[in-house]
């Protein structure tokens, strides 16, 4: 029996450990001198012992079944190390863990190389290195065609920049793209200025959702870090999770702030086919975001006029997957059952140890339908299959 069990599902969110020559094995030799060492960058931790550990459990399940089967076994116990976990930077042992797991599908985003990449490369070395990622993301799920390699475009070098890093993706066999919510600099234009609109043209055109996650923000602050200057030690879950109450009740403040901009800038009237999944940013404050949009189209349509309701044209454009502890049923409740989707978040820890079980113990007076559009039919509609 798989852990999906009778269910079908198509999992958009999930994340390799990789490897600190992941990036290094992948990079063309024309950029690999540009590639900064993934121990450089300082976000996220990258204990030596915990990749020696990872590479000798690994061989140790290729060459012993009887420890797969342990392994199998606990599939989802999400106490150990991401490196420890069963496909963690592995391709074909991805394709085993997914057989486990008994999803149909699976979004696969990176982890340290992100970080690598985002954190540490600057200029030359940031394109070099987002080629690379990118690359390096399809190379692992080329073998299987249920692995969907989702890259990284950096907006932040310009249009031209980031539509040649898009087309390279593409070509080296990427599925999508996270995008990042925020232009750092003040100074240059936002992102769904009409000088972006070849990206948004490509997305549309081929499709595919474009994609935003926490970590892909722009180093977006939703919190002024005066409010740590509180006289309290700053509580951290670790992972992606933002540090501080503040920090992790905001998480969703660049997501909402960016999804706005495309409605209120009129990217998806000029885009019809574009669509946008946003990961990890929660999913409690749709309801309300929705009630706000359209209460700000109100006061403003002596201004302008607003050819429907931008909550209409939310739930046509944009799906979310929300966090297995949230109370996914109210609100599903409170915005209708299109906008939800599933993600495991596997094997980040966040993801907790069972997300079925806690999606479905939050969702106790959803029906059927309802169920198959969390967990597969919204994701085929936002992927224009079916």
């Amino acid at each position: 029996m798989t852990y999906a069990d009778h269910r079908r599902i198509i999992d958009v969110d999930s994340h390799l450990f990789e490897l600190d020559d992941f990036l290094h094995n992948a990079a063309r030799p024309e950029h690999a001198a540009l590639i900064p060492s993934m121990h450089e960058q300082k976000g996220l931790a990258v204990p030596q012992a915990a990749l020696d550990r990872g590479r000798e459990l690994f061989a140790r399940r290729q060459s012993d079944p009887a420890t797969m089967s342990k392994f199998e076994s606990a599939l989802m116990d999400n106490t150990k190390s991401g490196w420890s976990r069963l496909g963690a930077f592995d391709a074909h042992e991805r394709s085993h863990t997914l057989d486990v797991l008994g999803f149909e599908m699976q979004w696969v985003l990176p982890t340290y190389s992100f970080h690598q990449m985002l954190h540490v490369a600057t200029d030359e070395a940031l394109t070099a290195t987002s080629i690379t990622l990118n690359k390096a993301m399809a190379d692992f799920c080329a073998h299987d065609s249920r692995l969907k390699a989702v890259g990284y475009l950096p907006l932040n070098l310009g249009p031209e920049a980031a539509k040649s890093i898009m087309d390279q993706g593409f070509e080296d066999g990427c599925y999508t793209f996270m995008v990042p919510t925020n232009e750092p600099n003040p100074e240059n234009r936002s992102y769904t200025h009409p000088d972006f609109d070849a990206i948004w043209a490509e997305y549309a055109e081929r499709r595919i959702p474009a994609v935003l996650h926490v970590a892909a923000n722009g180093n977006y602050k939703a919190v002024s870090e005066s409010f740590s200057n509180n006289g309290r030690s700053e509580l951290e879950l670790g992972g992606d999770a933002p540090a501080g109450e503040l920090n992790l009740l905001n998480i969703g403040t660049s997501a909402q702030m960016f999804l706005s901009a495309l409605i209120f800038d009129e990217v998806f009237t000029r885009h019809p086919h574009l669509r946008v999944l946003s990961m990890e940013h929660a999913a409690t404050w749709i309801p309300s975001w929705l009630q706000q949009m359209d209460f700000t189209a109100h006061l403003m349509k002596r201004k302008r006029t607003f050819p429907e309701p931008p909550s209409t044209t939310a739930k046509r454009h944009i799906k979310v997957s929300p966090f297995a502890d949230e109370p996914v049923g109210w609100i599903i409740d409170n915005i209708g059952p299109e906008m939800l989707v599933f993600a495991s978040d596997y094997p980040h820890p966040e993801g907790t140890g069972n997300p079925i079980a806690k999606f479905e113990r939050n969702m106790p007076n959803c029906d059927q339908a309802t169920m198959d559009k969390f967990y597969h039919g919204n994701v085929l509609e936002l992927m224009n299959v079916g």
